[in-house]
C-alpha cells in the first residue's frame, strides 16, 4: 500500500504521524511512504532521515494526497485541505467530527473511509490513541495554568504551591480520565491543592486510591461544581465523551462566580468544549483571552507545543494499528479488531461512529454490516 505522510498545516502543529523507525516498519513489509519535505523538521527528524529508513520524500502535500492510497497524519484535515483527499482514500488521523460540520461532510461527500485516533479502543476498553496526548495535555495544562496564574500574563499572581506561611493554589479539576489524572500528578507535585471531580464513584475511589488521600475526590453535580468552581484558582477541564461532543459542565455563570485573574484550561477543547464560556478556538500565537475577569485558555492541538514528546508518544502508539490496516486491508482488520473498528468514523459516504452521527443529527449506520 501506498501510505503518505503530508506536513501538518494547524497553527504551530509541529507534530508528525511517523518517525523513521515507523518507516523502517513499513517498507520491510513491502509498502511504500511517501513523505512530505520537511513534515518531521519540529519534530526534530530530518528528510534524510526518512529516506535513510526507505521513505521517498515529495516537494507538495497535493503530490502526497495524489499519489497515496492512505493518508496518515496527526490533526484533521482543515479546510484548504478537503480539497486534496481522493474519492475513497483511507485516512488514518485525530479526526473529532462532532464538533466539526464542515469536515464531516466533505469526509462524506469523498467516501472517505476516515478512521479516527480517538475513537479506536483496546480490548479493555481503553482508549489507547488517545491515551498517550492525553497524558500530554493533561501535564501540560498544569504547567501552562501555572505560568498564567502569574501577574504579567493577567493571572492573580499566585504560585502554584505557595510557599511557607500562604496557601498553594486551589486547582480544580472536572473530570477522573487520562487527563484528570495527568494534571493532577503535576498538580500535586507543584504542591498546589487539588480537588477533582467525576460523575463516577468508581472512578473517583480508584483516583483517591492513587493518590492515597493527597487529593479531594468530589461526585460531579451541579450543586457541589458550582461551590468548587467559585473557590478556583485554576480549573481544569477534563472531560470526555468517547466520539461525542462534549458537554457543557461548566456554566458561564459559574465562571462569573470566579476571582478576577482566575484561570481555565479547557483540555477538550479540541471535542466542543466543557466551559459554557468558551466561545472560541485559540491557536498557540494567541492562546488566551479574558472574559469576565478569567483568562481562558483554548488551543485545541496543546500537545503540538511539545513536538518531540508528542509525537514519538503518538507514532508509538499509532503504528501497530497502521500496520494492521497496511498489511490485512481495511476490511479485514476491522473484522478482526473490533476495536479498530470502532475507530471508523466515516465509510462509503456514511457516519459510522453513532455520536457523530448524533451530534449531526444525521442517519448511523452500523459499522460492521457495511465492512461484512
Amino acid at each position: 500500500m501506498i501510505i503518505g505522510v503530508p506536513k501538518e498545516i494547524k497553527n504551530n502543529e509541529n507534530r508528525v504521524a511517523i518517525t523513521p523507525a515507523g518507516v523502517h516498519e513499513l517498507v520491510k513489509s513491502g509498502h511504500k511512504l511517501l513523505i512530505e519535505r520537511s513534515a518531521g523538521n519540529g519534530s526534530g527528524i530530518e528528510d534524510v532521515d526518512y529516506t535513510s529508513a526507505g521513505a521517498s520524500i515529495l516537494e507538495k502535500s497535493t503530490e502526497v494526497y495524489q499519489k497515496s492510497d492512505l493518508i496518515f497524519k496527526v490533526k484533521e484535515p482543515l479546510e484548504s485541505e478537503y480539497n486534496l483527499l481522493k474519492e475513497g482514500q483511507i485516512l488514518f488521523t485525530y479526526l473529532h467530527l462532532a464538533p466539526n460540520k464542515p469536515l464531516t461532510e466533505a469526509l462524506l461527500r469523498r467516501r472517505i473511509t476516515g478512521i479516527a485516533f480517538e475513537t479506536v479502543h483496546s480490548r479493555q476498553g481503553t482508549l489507547p490513541l488517545l491515551t498517550p496526548m492525553s497524558e500530554v495535555a493533561g501535564r501540560m495544562s498544569v504547567q501552562i495554568g501555572a505560568n498564567l496564574l502569574q501577574k504579567y500574563n493577567g493571572g492573580k499572581g499566585i504560585l502554584l504551591g505557595g510557599v511557607p506561611g500562604v496557601a498553594p493554589a486551589e486547582v480544580l479539576i472536572i473530570g477522573g480520565g487520562v487527563v484528570g489524572l495527568n494534571a493532577a500528578k503535576i498538580a500535586i507535585g507543584m504542591g498546589a491543592r487539588v480537588t477533582v471531580m467525576d460523575v463516577s464513584g468508581e472512578r473517583l475511589a480508584q483516583l483517591d486510591d492513587i493518590f492515597g488521600g493527597r487529593i479531594t475526590t468530589l461526585l460531579c453535580n451541579e450543586y457541589q461544581l458550582g461551590e468548587k468552581v467559585s473557590r478556583a484558582d485554576l480549573l481544569i477541564g477534563a472531560v470526555l465523551v468517547a466520539g461525542a461532543k462534549t458537554p457543557k459542565v461548566v456554566s458561564e455563570c459559574m465562571v462569573k462566580t470566579m476571582q478576577k485573574g482566575s484561570v481555565i484550561v479547557d483540555v477538550a477543547i479540541d471535542q466542543g468544549g466543557s466551559v459554557e464560556s468558551i466561545d472560541r478556538v485559540t491557536t498557540h500565537d494567541n492562546p488566551c483571552y479574558e472574559k469576565f475577569g478569567v483568562i481562558h485558555y483554548s488551543v485545541a492541538n496543546m500537545p503540538g507545543a511539545v513536538p518531540h514528546t508528542s509525537t514519538y508518544a503518538l507514532a508509538g502508539a499509532t503504528l501497530p494499528y497502521l500496520i494492521q490496516l497496511v498489511n490485512k486491508g481495511v476490511q479485514r482488520a476491522m473484522v478482526e479488531d473490533p476495536g479498530l473498528l470502532a475507530g471508523l468514523n466515516t465509510y462509503q459516504g456514511k457516519i459510522t461512529c453513532e455520536p457523530v452521527a448524533l451530534a449531526m443529527n444525521s442517519e448511523y449506520a452500523q459499522a460492521l454490516k457495511l465492512i461484512a
